[in-house]
């Protein structure tokens, strides 16, 4: 039998960031490490990026983001039906920070979970939560993408190739359904090559590291990454995701008002824009001001786009992201 329930649409009614306090210049890391402000810039565009203090953590951060996502919204968080927290840096195994996150902003009706897909999580978050609205088994769902990379990080020598890059965040969304079944998803694509799995890791246990890397002390909990591998990775994987999923929705890259991508290098972000020849008001960046803030990287560029008028209802939006597992993804929607 059929189901007889309408179609219905999803929208984005708010969202929301926070930014820690703290920056962490390069001129900051030139006291720390052999590197100098001329070297990262040149190879990543990064100037700055934040970095928790004491008393900050993932759920911390994804609260405050929440909380602001909610306001913009003009909704309170017992309006929230489910709360998905997209991190690889929650405080503990357990509880997930989407049920701390929970706690914190007093969202008692809400259900909560985490999702792990580094890089790409709140991009696929967007794809899994659009579909359970549209699907109506829930009305409101806070969306959010954080992570706190620098628990993770050696500033020093030994860990200059991945210090430089990382800076913490949270970003926030609150999707919801609405009767104009016109918007939400046209496209979207969610990817993954698991044997690629040896380029960005965070090992807990000898067992953790890959045949043929000799566990070390100092590398447990630290980011490990093969910085080479993942520029290659990325650089033949972002056009063709644009590219498939433009094919996907029956659009060329110019009827996209507005591409939101995971800031991982700005020269990456360039390759990106010449090969589709968009003008460069159309592929947003701010990693020069905050580095690459993994998950919380896309939600944040939203929300700063949102309160810039950049990014308004009305518009095709097409949100791109990759990162450790290997792992990929899109999100076309209309806005």
């Amino acid at each position: 039998m059929q189901n007889s329930r309408p179609m219905r649409g999803v929208r984005i009614a708010g969202t929301g960031s926070f930014l820690p306090a703290k920056k962490l210049l390069n001129a900051d890391l030139e006291k720390m490490m052999t590197t100098t402000d001329e070297w990262i810039l040149q190879r990543t565009g990064i100037r700055e990026r934040r970095i928790i203090s004491a008393g900050e953590s993932t759920s911390v951060l994804s609260a405050k983001a929440l909380g602001a996502a909610l306001a913009d919204a003009h909704l309170s968080p017992d309006d929230l039906d489910l709360i998905i927290v997209a991190t690889m840096t929650p405080e503990m195994p357990c509880p997930a920070a989407a049920c701390l996150v929970a706690n914190e902003v007093k969202a008692t009706r809400a259900g909560a979970f985490d999702l792990n897909a580094a890089c790409s999580g709140f991009v696929f978050g967007l794809n899994v939560a659009h579909d359970l609205i549209r699907g109506g088994a829930y009305n409101t769902i806070g969306l959010v993408g954080a992570d706190t990379l620098s628990r993770h990080m050696h500033y020093c020598d030994a860990g200059r190739g991945t210090a430089i890059i990382f800076g913490d965040a949270a970003g926030a969304a609150i999707l919801k359904a609405t009767d104009d079944s016109s918007k939400g998803l046209l496209a979207q694509a969610m990817h993954a090559d698991g044997p690629g799995w040896k380029d960005i890791y965070v090992p807990q246990l000898d067992r953790d590291f890959p045949p043929g890397v000799q566990p070390t002390a100092d590398a447990i909990n630290h980011v490990q990454m093969n910085g080479a591998g993942v520029f290659k990775f990325a650089v033949g994987t972002f056009p063709e995701l644009i590219a498939q999923t433009l094919e996907k929705a029956g659009l060329r890259a110019d009827d996209v008002d507005m591409f939101v991508c995971h800031q991982s290098n700005a020269r990456i972000l360039a390759a990106a824009r010449e090969r589709f020849g968009l003008a460069e008001e159309k592929l947003y960046a701010n990693i020069d001001r905050v580095g690459n803030t993994v998950g919380a990287s896309v939600p944040l560029c939203l929300d700063e786009l949102r309160r810039s008028g950049r990014v308004r209802e009305g518009q095709k939006v097409m949100f791109v992201a990759f990162g450790g597992g290997l792992t990929w993804g899109s999100s076309l929607w209309q806005l």
